[in-house]
This record gives C-alpha cells, structure tokens and sequence, in this order.
C-alpha cells in the first residue's frame, strides 16, 4: 500500500521521561501538545458561543460524522464551507467517525464487514454505514482530521468478540486509507482489542503498518477500572510510531489525563468539562466543587481564585448556586466555560511540567490530578 500523504507536522520539544511536549502544525493552526479537545458533537460544545470557547484557550474542537450526517447532513455543511464556516470556528477541529455511537446505540440494525446498517435520528431511516461513507462524510465536513470507522468494544467483553473486533478494525482502516487518499485532511487509525494484550499489541503493529498520520487508541473509557486502562495505555502507545501524535479517545477526568500524559499520550477529549458544568460540578485544583451544595449559598469567593475565565472573574459561588437553584440557563452556561477553561489550565500545565522536568511532581499544584488528590 502506497504510504499515505501527511498534510501535518508534528515535532517533539521535550520529553519527562515517557510524557513529551509537542507542537501539531494543520491546516488550521497549531497545536501545543499534550492538549484537550472540548467536544462539539453536534458543531457546537453545549452552551458555549465560539468566542467564549477562544476565552478558553482551546485550540482544537471535536465534532461527530455520524451525528452530523443525520442532521443537518454533511452535504448542508459543505455548501456552508465545510464545518470551519458553518459553525464561526476557525482553529483546528478533528472529527469522529461516529464508531463509538454506532456500536453503543440501540439503533444499530445489523453490522457485517460491509459497514453497520443504522436507524437514523430523529428522521428513523435505514443508513448503510461504511467505512467509504464515513471518510467521505468527514472530507464533506472539511476537518483538519478525521478518524478511521472502527469497531468499538464494550467492558467486559468476550475474547471472542475482542477479535471480531480486531479483525473488522483492521480491515474497515484499510479500506479508509484507500478511500480518504491524502489531501489536506490527516487521517488518523485506531487500535482497538479490548483489554486483551496481544491483541491490542496485534492491532497497534498492523496499524503502524499502514502510515497513517496519527493513531488513537479506542474502546476505552466504557466503564473499565483505571489501572486496566492504563495497563491498555502501557501494551499499546510503545508500539506506535514516536514521530506522530496519539490520541487517547473519550479520557477523561484530571487524574486520567495525567496518567495517560506520563505514558505518552498527547490528545484527549471528553464531555466530562460540559456534562459535569450542565449538573453543577465545577473542577478545581484541589477537586470538584458541587455548586449545588448549601455550603455555598453565602460563598462569595469565585470558584477558584486563580482561574482567568468569565465567570471566576465576575460572579461567585452563591450565585452560580442560586442560578443552578432557580434552573437558569446561565448557571450551567458560566460552568461550562469554568470547566472548560480548567482542562485547557491543566493540560498547560502538563506541557510547561514536561518542558521544565517536573511533572513527577505535578500533584503538588495540581492535586485534583493525583489518584489521591482531594475533593472540595
């Protein structure tokens, strides 16, 4: 197979042991690694205004193919100029396949090697969905990256099922790479093989195989417990090649961040930051604040002292208690945006660490990222 054009640079700047500070150069911007990728599944992360998602200092945005492609259509997004001018963003954005939903949703009708055959929301269609389809929608979309269609696996899972998995991951990845041929769009594998060594080992080596721009590894954070993600994290990353990015998909909560940043990984993303705002958590170095809780009523200090977002700089902890109280919109609004602004906090953090030789030490400042960091 012929080696697969890149259209992005990476460069590693410094290394903490395993843990590398890194520079991603696309179409649409650079970005510092380790960085996080707040999720914008339907072309907007919930509640946040484009503007307010810049006040952040995120640099790179997720988006899902599926989802899209079920509503408003890819083919609506292309004539709007791609996903940068249908949605106002103009930094970097990569885009899921939508593997992940196929295979956790109870609309999916039957799956072969051929592709999953799904019902389609709110609309109810039958849609045939390929490996071709999936990387034709995403170049429709026009992101900086788009992502392989894999098969997802749940926890627990059956060997058996592991390497249908395996086997289907592989196959559907060589046909993307023949499908997607280059251009300004990287294409990105995933390994996926469930919580089974060697096939994860079988899954990583196969795939560098291939010279994709990058690789993920998938079908984790579906509910397994820490150690045996990281112990996935330790099989898999060695394996993959050190001059491109990996992509830990769907990580997490700060302690996952850091564990995954000290075993190599570069790129994360999650609804946690959005999720966990709309229920009234905020994160904080020191844990999660539950704004809801009547210890804050009269609290008139910001959620954390130090953060630089809107509403730590304007409002206090009682009253983003009483919007939550009241179900103003605002309340889960203005945490978000705290949230939101702490993973991007955080993951600076991790990089200036790496670059100084001090992340051995992180949790000192950042105890909310230790496994025994406290909680307000």
């Amino acid at each position: 197979m012929p080696e697969h054009a890149t259209p992005q640079e990476f460069s590693i700047l410094a290394t903490d042991g395993r843990a590398r500070a890194g520079r991603l150069r696309l179409p649409h911007g650079t970005v510092e690694t380790p960085a996080f990728m707040p999720v914008g599944t339907l072309g907007t992360v919930r509640g946040l205004t484009i503007d307010q998602l810049r006040s952040t200092g995120a640099q790179m945005l997720l988006c899902n193919a599926y989802h899209l492609a079920a509503r408003p259509g890819t083919e609506l997004v292309a004539e709007a100029g791609g996903l940068h001018g249908f949605m106002g963003w103009d930094g970097p954005i990569l885009t899921d396949s939508g593997g992940y939903q196929v295979f956790s949703l109870a609309d999916m009708l039957e799956v072969s090697d051929e592709g999953v055959v799904v019902r389609t929301q709110p609309s109810g269609r039958k849609m045939l969905f390929t490996p071709e389809e999936a990387t034709r929608m995403q170049q429709q979309l026009g992101a900086d990256v788009a992502m392989v269609l894999d098969e997802c696996t749940p926890y627990p899972c059956s060997r058996e099922r592991a390497e249908v998995a395996v086997e289907r991951t592989l196959l559907w990845a060589r046909r993307c790479l023949g499908a997607h041929g280059g251009g300004d769009q990287a294409l990105y594998g995933i390994v996926q093989g469930a919580y089974e060594e060697d096939l994860r080992r079988r899954c990583a080596e196969e795939l560098a195989g291939m010279s994709f721009d990058a690789y993920a590894i998938g079908g984790v954070s579906v509910g397994e417990p820490a150690d045996l993600r990281n112990r996935v994290i330790d099989w898999t990353a060695p394996l993959l090649p050190q001059d491109r990015p990996r992509y830990l998909m769907g990580v997490g909560l700060p302690a996952d961040l850091l564990d995954a940043v000290r075993r190599g990984i570069d790129l994360f993303d999650c609804v946690l930051p959005t999720r966990n705002g709309r229920n009234g958590w905020a994160f904080t170095r020191n844990g999660v604040i539950r704004i809801r809780n009547s210890r804050y009523r009269k609290d008139m200090r910001p959620v954390e002292e130090d953060c630089p977002c809107w509403a730590c700089r304007n409002v206090s902890r009682a009253y983003l208690r009483h919007l939550m109280a009241c179900r103003e919109m605002l309340g889960p609004v203005l945490l978000s945006l705290h949230n939101v602004t702490f993973y991007q906090r955080l993951t600076a953090a991790m990089r200036e660490g790496i670059r100084s030789g001090t992340l051995s030490g992180f949790g000192r400042q950042w105890p909310c990222a230790e496994r025994t960091g406290g909680g307000a």
